[in-house]
């Protein structure tokens, strides 16, 4: 990725495009995954990638959105360079499961570096009888328990006026013996700082106006910290856009990625508008297209050979029986393909099991030890019923299937044109407006918000 790398927005389910890149290849991961609230504001565009990713996560509860972050974060260890951090973005939802379960067993609880705290004044959102919410968690986490990149210079904070006033004045320890007189010195470039960030939620023009936009200060401050110049930086679940706005800024290299097609198009908006900036760096947008009618008109090995092959995994070219498995992930991981139309239900996934044991059950032991994905099923849909029972498996027996929508690996017949517009009105209302509009997908979004105190 060094010489040839290139600055990329990629529409994608991020499970998908994190097997794609290298091991040990990305200085910085901040994620801002959709947290574990269930409510209806998380599906902000509101396109069929975004609602689909929504209904995935909730699907089987907190053991459920659990397992849904934790295979993606696996990815996020193994491309992050030994000298890297992450930053995983969350809130008191799903908090002390995502510390315990997720982070502590994947990058391990030596390399624990700071619980963040970000603070911010709202509207108040306690009720009568609980203190308002007003805070995040940022887990931040280094790969290495030795060596990791921080910049604290560059994050320094100006000092409050009374440690100004102490500046130069003549302090005595009295400890240890004879007294000893040192002068109280200031840092000039500032006072070393705390593990709570205190940035107003959002400031101006920059709101563009969905609810989980996160200010440019907060990521600026993130990425000055723990990478240099050059250095690359992923957003797994890019949104809006300011990871990589920031990153761009900073000439640092980025990838974003998102299941939205609209999110990655409103970040690629909201680059284009800052093309003027000191450093701006060229970069690709990459929205797969596939003309779906045609792959349907396929007989069902061809169908499942293309699939496999643009999931990124190695099927099965044998003609006649294939007792279930399709193909393979790149590491022996069973896949299955169903070209039905109709929701694909829980009997698929009984005799899917019987198959994975049977096609390597040494691989499928190992992987149900460790926590692994045991194999995939990709469809076009899923009913309720599959859904639950894929989730209620994991839980009681250790076994991990993944449900893949084909949607989500050949997402559009044609890439959707959006247009987005935001202004700040007279009476302190902001205005965000999106237009999307393909041969699949139409939408239209008129979101109003009153400006944050």
């Amino acid at each position: 990725m060094k010489n040839e790398f290139k600055n990329k927005l990629i529409l994608g389910d991020n499970l998908i495009e994190l097997q794609k890149i290298p091991d040990e290849s990305v200085d910085l991961i901040y994620l801002d995954p959709p947290f574990f609230s269930n409510k209806i504001y998380e599906v902000i565009w509101g396109d069929d990638g975004e609602k689909r990713s929504f209904d995935d996560r909730f699907a089987g509860g907190i053991d459920h959105y659990i397992s849904w972050l934790k295979i993606r974060v696996r990815q996020m260890h193994r491309i992050l360079k030994d000298t890297g951090s992450i930053f995983l973005h969350c809130d008191w939802h799903a908090n002390a499961e995502i510390k315990t379960d997720i982070l502590n067993k994947i990058f391990l609880r030596n390399n624990f570096r700071n619980e963040i705290v970000w603070i911010y004044s709202r509207m108040a959102s306690g009720g009568q009888k609980q203190l308002s919410k007003c805070h995040d968690t940022i887990f931040w986490y280094s790969k290495s328990s030795t060596t990791w990149t921080f910049n604290v210079d560059k994050i320094r904070l100006p000092y409050a006026e009374t440690s100004k006033a102490r500046a130069g004045y003549k302090k005595t320890n009295l400890g240890g013996g004879s007294p000893k007189s040192e002068i109280c010195e200031l840092n000039e470039k500032g006072k070393f700082p705390e593990d709570w960030f205190d940035i107003p939620f959002l400031r101006g023009k920059e709101r563009i106006g969905y609810p989980t936009q996160k200010p440019e200060e907060l990521l600026r401050r993130i990425i000055e910290a723990t990478t240099n110049e050059g250095d690359v930086v992923l957003d797994p679940f890019v949104g809006g856009g300011t990871t990589v706005a920031v990153a761009n800024q900073l000439n640092r290299k980025w990838i974003g990625i998102d299941q939205s097609v609209m999110a990655i198009k409103v970040s690629d908006l909201r680059l284009k508008k800052r093309q003027n900036e000191l450093f701006f760096n060229d970069y690709d947008v990459i929205l797969p297209t596939f003309n779906l009618k045609e792959l349907m008109e396929d007989d069902g090995k061809k169908f499942e050979i293309f699939i496999i092959d643009k999931y990124g995994g190695i099927p099965n070219l044998k003609g006649g029986k294939d007792l279930g498995i399709d193909g393979h992930t790149q590491i022996g991981t069973p896949i299955q393909v169903k070209k039905w139309k109709k929701p694909i239900g829980r009997e698929v996934l009984d005799s899917f099991v019987t198959a994975i044991q049977r096609d390597d059950k040494a691989l499928f032991e190992k992987n149900k030890k460790e926590g692994q994905i045991c194999g995939f099923i990709i469809g076009f849909d899923f009913s309720k019923d599959l859904i639950n029972e894929v989730a209620a498996l994991e839980n009681r027996e250790n076994i991990i299937i993944k449900l893949k929508y084909i949607k989500d690996i050949i997402p559009y017949d044609n890439p959707p044109k959006v247009t987005l517009t935001a202004e700040e009105l007279e009476d302190l209302k902001y205005i965000f407006e999106a237009n999307a509009e393909s041969g699949t997908d139409k939408l239209k979004i008129d979101v109003k918000r009153k400006k944050e105190k």
